[in-house]
């Protein structure tokens, strides 16, 4: 079993930054990504965007849809399509919360970060997100600002 601190060795590959500014995060799981030769070798390089894509459960198995990973020039023949769909890997059991949560609460299920964790391996963190309305943007942006308002009060003062 791993320890706490072993979970905090990680290489960010890729980031959704605007996932917790465009939707309510309720939880988040941690899942394996099933890739080929040189999908793994352009992440090393760290040429991938996520913040286009999104998760669905599809008969029964959950699906990566729209993430970019770029294509390596170096593989020729043996390369990768940019866009494919990418199977994730996760428990039977959070599947189907997952699919419960989509299906009859309304909702969404976005990857927030892509990483390399402490063995090497490729995970992805997918956050169970219900979409924000504009007003609800628009408190987050203020109290942001406000955020940084206050910093500066008390840096000067």
């Amino acid at each position: 079993m791993a320890k706490d601190d072993d979970s905090k060795n990680y290489k960010v590959i890729a980031e959704n930054r605007r996932a917790r500014f465009d939707y309510f995060i309720e939880s988040d799981l941690e899942v394996g990504i099933m890739l080929t030769g040189s999908e793994v070798k352009s992440l090393r390089i760290g040429q991938s965007n996520i913040a286009e894509s999104y998760a669905s459960v599809e008969d029964g198995e959950l699906w990566l849809i729209n993430g970019y990973i770029a294509p390596l020039l170096r593989a020729g023949v043996f390369g990768h399509e940019a866009r494919r769909r990418r199977k994730l890997l996760v428990s039977r059991r959070e599947l189907s919360r997952m699919w419960q949560a989509t299906g009859r609460e309304g909702m969404t299920l976005v990857p927030l970060v892509m990483y390399f964790n402490h063995r090497g391996m490729v995970k992805l963190k997918i956050g169970i997100a219900k979409g924000k309305k504009n007003h609800d943007k628009r408190e987050t942006s203020a109290k942001r600002d406000w955020g940084r308002q206050k910093q500066r009060l008390l840096k000067q003062g």
